[in-house]
């Protein structure tokens, strides 16, 4: 391993350049970043109450359902890292499942489909109620506040509550993912009225009002999330499933169970990186693709250079044919973490990199044969920090409304392989495999940043790179969220416009298929916490990303004031 260029500015050795168009925010409190701003100040609002990170974090989410519509909703799923000031740190798996009903063979898989496109006659798995998997969300969000909130659930959803009974101002991204759902969402009476007023998407500035959904929120207020699991918001889904070829029953929400699991830890460079186990892809994938970069001085090739590009590239797409053959529920299937997460199948792997050349690459582990997300970020001032990304799949998940609950259930079984017998295939009670990735990074010890965005199979990628941008090139916090990203997993090597002509060409050169994109991925957020106490909260441009932080304090013991 060549000696590593430490120091210095990463701009001197970058080939590709850009200027961030978003300020960071600093606190000495508590930070909330997500990717809405009225879900980071009802976060900010607890904090400023007096709760931790885990009730500004619960109450974010449940704004977002009402702010970020088309992203999360309590018909959804997520996976939350939890790190207690005491250091512990826990994931909570609150992923959707397959409904009992739903057999391997339940979808017909489109002839001629790719291995890894889950596309289905009729798209009965994309659209609509046969799509809907069986919710974790609101049952995770409940028990976390109940285990480590010091919270009333009331006081936690009373800003989303307002929201959606009072409206607020649709954003222009809002309306632009309004647009692209439409064709659609259209068919859909319920959705169309909320969202497509006279068959024309919200325009930015207009009122978006939910009141049945107000309702709704009013009543797991009052009753917690046994009103949807056990009560009677869960009799109006099923009736609504049963009604229209859905495959949720009771007994599917009676028997849900979210499930706690430990992080997958990295050592990258000294830095301690914790990511999600299995189901999800990313905390496996993000140590193997860093064990493989190790290996190489990436701060020396500089940020956005095709040296830097090229060994991104191939490591995404050994990780990408790894994924394929073995992710998926450790409940039904072995996927062996341990070969690779190892620093042994990473040198192997390396070895067979060409510096010179692009390759396809397939599975160096047994063949057991996105989306649309959000990700929040909290912090207080005793050392609770939350990382978690929700979603119900794709934009406006199965583009329905279920009338009486005002909310948009996911279609989280697009995700599964219709085929039978592979890794992704259906089976009842099997969690989703995602890409779903809230890290945190250590140093010596001490917690020094938390991150995630959104943004389906580019999201682990697109967490990695942040962290090499924050670990080899330096970069600030708001540097690191905003700088251009690259994803391919095999096929085109697809670059943000940032990357230049003359990086592109070099590619090319090498044997990429260079596909230039407006986005890889989503919103990015991101905590950096510093020594002396302080912590800056970052969002980047690619959505409404907004940080809150939270400083001053209570008045000096003893302080008084007299006219005289």
């Amino acid at each position: 391993m060549e000696e590593r260029i430490v120091g210095g500015n990463w701009r001197d050795r970058a080939a590709t350049s850009f200027q961030c168009e978003k300020q960071p925010a600093t606190s000495s409190r508590g930070m909330v970043v997500s990717n809405h701003p009225l879900a980071s100040s009802a976060g900010a609002e607890m904090l400023a109450a007096g709760g931790n990170a885990i009730d500004a974090a619960i109450a974010t989410l449940f704004t977002l359902t009402v702010v970020e519509p088309m992203m999360v909703g309590i018909i959804g799923g997520g996976m939350a890292h939890i790190r207690l000031a005491d250091g512990s740190h826990r994931f909570i798996d609150g992923q959707s499942t397959v409904p009992l009903a739903v057999k391997p063979d339940t979808y017909t898989s489109k002839p001629g489909s790719a291995h890894d496109v889950f596309d289905t006659v009729g798209n009965e798995n994309l659209n609509g109620p046969k799509a809907v998997a069986v919710p974790g969300s609101l049952k995770a969000w409940c028990e976390t506040l109940r285990r480590f909130g010091t919270m009333s659930l009331a006081d936690v959803m009373q800003p989303a509550i307002k929201h959606a009974a009072r409206g607020y101002a649709a954003t222009p991204y809002l309306h632009e993912c309004i647009t692209d759902g439409a064709e659609e969402m259209l068919k859909d009476k319920p959705i169309s009225a909320i969202y497509l007023p006279d068959g024309a998407p919200l325009k930015p500035g207009e009122r978006v009002v939910q009141a049945e959904y107000a309702e709704t929120l009013k009543y797991i207020a009052d009753h917690g999330d046994n009103a949807l699991y056990q009560g009677p918001l869960g009799d109006i889904l099923v009736d609504y499933m049963k009604k229209n070829g859905g495959f949720i029953a009771q007994a599917d929400l009676a028997t849900y169970k979210t499930v706690e699991r430990q992080p997958i830890r990295c050592d990258y460079r000294g830095w301690e990186i914790l990511g999600p186990p299995p189901p999800a892809a990313s905390g496996v994938h993000i140590t193997q693709m860093l064990n493989i970069l190790e290996g190489y001085d990436i701060a020396r090739l500089g940020f956005g250079t095709a040296e830097t590009i090229h060994y991104l590239a191939e490591v995404l797409k050994i990780a990408f044919a790894d994924r394929a053959a073995a992710s998926g529920d450790p409940a039904y299937i072995n996927v062996p973490v341990e070969r690779l997460t190892s620093k042994a199948y990473a040198e192997e792997r390396r070895r067979a990199i060409d510096p010179a050349a692009a390759q396809a690459w397939s599975a160096g582990v047994t063949q057991l044969e996105s989306a649309h997300t959000t990700h929040m970020t909290a912090a207080d001032a005793m050392g609770n920090v939350v990382a978690t990304t929700q979603t119900i799949n794709n934009l406006f998940g199965a583009k329905i409304l279920i009338p009486g609950l005002g909310t948009v259930p996911n279609n989280y079984m697009n995700l599964f392989d219709p085929r039978p017998g592979h890794a992704l295939s259906l089976a009842a009670g099997k969690r989703v495999t995602t890409s779903m990735s809230p890290m945190m990074a250590l140093r010596d010890g001490r917690l020094t940043y938390a991150l995630g965005l959104p943004g389906g199979k580019r999201i682990f990628p697109s967490a990695m790179q942040a962290l090499i941008n924050l670990i080899d090139h330096g970069m600030s916090l708001q540097e690191a969220v905003e700088a251009p990203r690259v994803w391919t997993e095999g096929n085109a090597l697809e670059v943000e416009q940032a990357v230049p002509e003359a990086v592109r060409a070099a590619l090319s050169a090498k044997g990429h298929k260079v596909q230039v994109v407006p986005t890889v991925a989503g919103g990015m957020n991101a905590i950096q916490f510093h020594a002396d106490g302080t912590m800056s909260g970052a969002a980047c441009w690619r959505a409404d990303g907004t940080p809150v932080g939270i400083a001053g304090g209570l008045a000096r013991a003893g302080v008084r004031f007299a006219l005289r």
